[in-house]
């Protein structure tokens, strides 16, 4: 798939030598954020999403192009609304949802997301690809369609009029985008282990007459790994275990993409967002050892030691 260029660009050696710095010979560079081990909180992820578009506005208004970046993640359980979605979806009492609902401006309906979920979140510049939103969401669908045929066998399609990757009467995958001034955010997710039933309290994407489905459901039992310089084949049917199923789905996801967009990933931008996500986390441990500590202290002088020994203390 070829490479388009932004047809506003001003051809000067200056703009030339900017631009080549997200390339790499004939691939755009892709900054990967890479936590799909990680279930990350919607409402955190999305907040990413927003602010990373905002930068790349921002280099774009001063540089003539930016970077695109790649998230990979997983969410604890969560529905969303998109722009076209409609509280009749909802087959529950919404003052009593059994999980978090955030209405977004995506397009579409209603999803749910939850662990075993493989979520990617592309943020890229449509300007260096098609300025064609029907062009980026094919093309999403594709990136699916071929993950499940290389890697699992499964022969999945689109069916006309609706959006998602299909097995049949089971959409497998959800595709949902934003885009503001050329930068797309949102973007798919591919069900992988993921529990189905969070599905049937809603009515998904506002699709009553079909069903959801799974990779795992789909494969059933599975009886053999085929390992190849290329990448991992999952051929039918001994039981696969869930995280194997995530890792191997995960891989090939991240080799589709790229290959279908022409990217070349960079793994800064995941060093720095996973640092960021671990730093806070570690902050919070630390805080909770020092009150540990503290406490730990309190007790030995006042309950363990001697009263002499506590007054010796408490002299110097």
């Amino acid at each position: 798939m070829g490479l388009g260029s932004h047809p506003h660009l001003s051809p000067t050696s200056s703009s030339n030598s900017k631009i080549n710095c997200l390339m790499k010979g004939q691939k755009r560079i892709c900054e990967l954020i890479d936590l799909h081990q990680q279930q990350i909180p919607y409402a955190e992820a999305w907040s990413w999403q927003k602010e990373i578009v905002s930068q790349k506005k921002a280099m774009f208004e001063k540089e003539g192009d930016c970077t695109d970046t790649l998230i990979v993640l997983q969410h604890p359980p969560v529905y969303t609304l998109g722009t076209a979605s409609s509280e009749d979806n909802f087959r529950f009492d919404m003052k009593n949802a059994p999980f978090d609902i955030y209405r977004t401006e995506r397009g579409g309906q209603v999803t749910y997301h939850g662990p075993g979920q493989l979520v990617m979140y592309p943020i890229m510049n449509l300007r260096n690809y098609k300025m064609d939103l029907h062009w980026y969401l094919r093309t999403l669908e594709e990136v699916v369609i071929r993950v499940l045929s290389s890697t699992f066998s499964i022969q999945a399609s689109r069916l006309h009029g609706l959006t998602g990757v299909w097995v049949g009467n089971k959409k497998v995958a959800a595709v949902g985008i934003r885009v503001s001034q050329w930068i797309s955010y949102h973007g798919l997710a591919l069900n992988v282990t993921t529990d189905l039933s969070p599905f049937s309290w809603i009515v998904p994407c506002g699709i009553r007459d079909r069903q959801v489905g799974s990779i795992k459901e789909l494969l059933g039992e599975v009886e053999s790994f085929t390992h190849s310089g290329a990448g991992t084949t999952v051929s039918h049917h001994p039981v696969v275990d869930d995280s194997a199923l995530i890792s191997i789905t995960h891989k090939s996801l991240i080799q589709e993409f790229s290959q279908v967009f022409q990217l070349e990933y960079h793994s800064c931008a995941k060093e720095k967002k996973t640092k960021a996500y671990i730093d806070k986390a570690t902050v919070e441990v630390i805080v909770g050892v020092a009150i540990n500590v503290h406490k730990l202290i309190y007790l030995l002088l006042h309950n363990i030691f001697p009263s002499f020994i506590r007054q010796s203390l408490v002299e110097q």
